[in-house]
């Protein structure tokens, strides 16, 4: 796996540094600076406590936890989150709780989201009249149908 140095700036000295929990994981956990309680589908924007310098021709992107998600209805109402490589603010998560019954409490230091970062390339838009034809064609929202 290629390995890629960010610049991290802690804004928050007694929360750990994001690294990745097992070898070959693809995201580091980001973790929640407060203590919040997120009703049922409430949404609130959850500091993490860190900026970072991401290398040009990367992005970061903000990922919901799998875990929280499952058994709780935790995920990101802009799932997934973009980082740009020119942004040096604070890393930030918009948490939203889809569970209809239950709130959902977050600790100081809770694993709350994840950090991917990724290579990008800068598009460039040429204008054209018509588009190389595919086998999809114009095929969308579900024109493959559920089965195999």
């Amino acid at each position: 796996m290629e390995r890629l140095a960010i610049p991290l700036k802690a804004l928050d000295a007694e929360l750990t540094v994001p690294a990745c929990a097992y070898a070959g994981d693809a995201a580091v956990d980001l973790r929640s600076t407060v203590d919040e309680t997120l009703q049922p589908f409430e949404r609130k924007l959850v500091p993490c406590g860190i900026a970072v310098a991401i290398p040009a021709g990367y992005a970061g992107f903000v990922l919901p936890r799998s875990g929280l998600a499952a058994k709780h209805g935790i995920s990101l109402v802009n799932a997934p989150g973009l980082i740009d490589s020119n942004y040096r603010g604070e890393i930030k998560a918009i948490l939203v709780n889809l569970d209809p019954r239950e709130p959902f409490e977050i600790k100081r230091g809770d694993r709350i989201a994840q950090l991917a970062i990724m290579r990008v390339a800068e598009a460039v838009f040429e204008p054209c009249e018509d588009l190389p034809a595919t086998d999809r064609g114009t095929g969308g929202f579900g024109s493959s149908g559920i089965g195999a």
